[in-house]
């Protein structure tokens, strides 16, 4: 099973290291990030997880993609602090029928809450690109999370590309009878796909449960077996939370 997100990563040190431990590391480190208190430390951690991203050979077009709907949700967040909370007018926008007044404090609290979600989504992101999805699903298995909740996820995760190659099959198709040309016929045909995937994933869903049903399936899977953990990883992982640690203190 490939990593989460990334391809080109298996001979980095950091996706050696037991899903388990990096799980630890940055479970602590978003809760730092959220309970941090200016936006120093949660910029900091981003930038640290983003170096970390490209030494895992992520290409910047995957980042971007990866953070562009964080960062939207970031500057809108931004923006709707800005204009709604505070009462030390920081400038005002003049336009002809109103003024828009733009808060200072509502600056101050709206980039530290977009540093929080740019912080958070950095650690994710990088923990995916070095966790293969097999290895983070037993991971969350061993801290006890619900065995129905991982066997969904893998399933999920096992017939998302399926679904994704049928929609580019269909997609193709449509495009090829000019199914985008214009407004009309473009909302039309992307009925179409969304309705014939519908279809695809109960049919592959029944495919799947009795192909497994005849296989013996007894309602659990089986998932990887875990090596001890050994203080060569628990050490280092450690003395990372308690440097970032003391960095959330200042």
């Amino acid at each position: 099973m490939k990593n989460i997100s990334s391809q080109n990563s298996s001979n980095h040190p950091l996706s050696h290291v037991d899903a388990r431990v990096k799980l630890l590391v940055a479970l602590s480190l978003l809760l730092m990030v959220v309970s941090s208190k200016g936006f120093i430390f949660p910029l900091l951690t981003a930038g640290i997880c983003l170096g970390l991203c490209l030494t895992l050979k992520v290409r910047i077009r995957t980042l971007l993609t990866r953070f562009a709907e964080p960062l939207l949700i970031a500057a809108v967040v931004l923006l709707m602090k800005t204009l709604g909370t505070g009462n030390t007018p920081l400038w005002s926008v003049h336009l002809p029928f109103m003024d828009i007044p733009l808060y200072k404090e509502g600056l101050f609290e709206g980039f530290r809450l977009a540093s929080r979600i740019i912080g958070g989504v950095a650690v994710v992101a990088a923990v995916g690109f070095a966790t293969s999805f097999t290895e983070l699903l037993a991971a969350l298995s061993w801290f006890r999370i619900p065995r129905e909740v991982t066997e969904v996820a893998l399933f999920a995760w096992r017939y998302l590309f399926v679904l994704a190659d049928d929609a580019q099959v269909i997609h193709s198709a449509q495009k090829n009878r000019l199914g985008y040309v214009g407004i009309r016929r473009s909302f039309r045909s992307f009925g179409t796909l969304a309705g014939a995937l519908v279809i695809k994933a109960f049919d592959a869903s029944q495919t799947m449960t009795t192909s497994m049903v005849q296989r013996g399936y007894d309602g659990t899977m089986p998932l990887l077996r875990h090596r001890p953990l050994h203080w060569g990883e628990l050490l280092p992982a450690a003395a990372i939370v308690t440097i970032m640690g003391a960095l959330w203190k200042l």
